[in-house]
């Protein structure tokens, strides 16, 4: 129920389904196995919304943000999004930075970091970021901005976005977003992304329990910084 009245009432944004309107495509950004968000629940009602506008489940990728990991396997992929989703049709496809020809190069940020992004995400008509907001060692928060740098990011940009430059600087450590180089790469690489028209994130207690659900849109909040 929380889940639902944060799509349909979410922050500084239309819901979901209204934005969705129109829409011919959407592609929704998942993490891999290696981070706890809780996508098989987060993804039903999404899809029920995106629906509900007239976009239908065989019309929705999701995208597996793997960052420079390896692809999630079919048992991943099951554990990642669902039964219940899988089931609907949608399909699934893992970011694989290393191929370059399934990255578009997008510029460069002010330091300049080459940012490339994943060609599917670039392309789809509706763009959606999923995720789980904790304290992050170097970026100072997970979520946001990093479900497209790194996770969708290409090669190049992963690497220089894991540099030097960018990790040495005292401010880039945990709870810290001020100054914090790594959350401004990563902001600035998704700003040449365009963002995300919407974005639905959780934060998890201890024994990974939902314990807040935040649906907002990009530009009210990080594409506004």
């Amino acid at each position: 129920g929380a889940l639902r009245e944060a799509l349909g009432n979410p922050i500084g944004s239309a819901p979901l389904s209204e934005i969705a309107g129109g829409r011919s495509d959407a592609c929704i950004v998942v993490s891999d196995i290696t981070r706890p968000v809780p996508n098989a629940f987060i993804l039903p009602p999404v899809l029920d919304a995106l629906a509900e506008a007239g976009i239908p489940p065989e019309r929705v990728t999701l995208l597996i943000a793997t960052g420079l990991h390896r692809p999630a396997t079919d048992a991943e992929i099951r554990e990642i999004c669902g039964e219940e989703v899988l089931a609907r049709g949608v399909q699934v496809v893992n970011h694989r930075a290393t191929e370059a020809d399934e990255q578009v190069h997008l510029g460069e940020t002010s330091r300049g970091t080459p940012a490339f992004v994943d060609r599917a995400y670039m392309a789809a008509d509706l763009r959606i970021l999923t995720g789980l907001v904790e304290p992050h060692l170097m970026a100072g928060y997970s979520g946001g901005r990093k479900a497209i740098c790194p996770g969708v990011a290409g090669c190049d940009t992963i690497m220089a976005f894991h540099g030097p430059q960018l990790l040495e600087p005292p401010e880039a450590r945990a709870g810290n977003l001020i100054a914090n180089p790594v959350h401004e790469e990563a902001l600035a690489v998704a700003k040449l992304a365009s963002g995300a028209e919407f974005i639905v994130n959780v934060t998890l207690d201890e024994e990974r329990a939902i314990t807040g659900i935040f649906a907002y849109n990009w530009l009210a909040f990080e594409g506004m910084r």
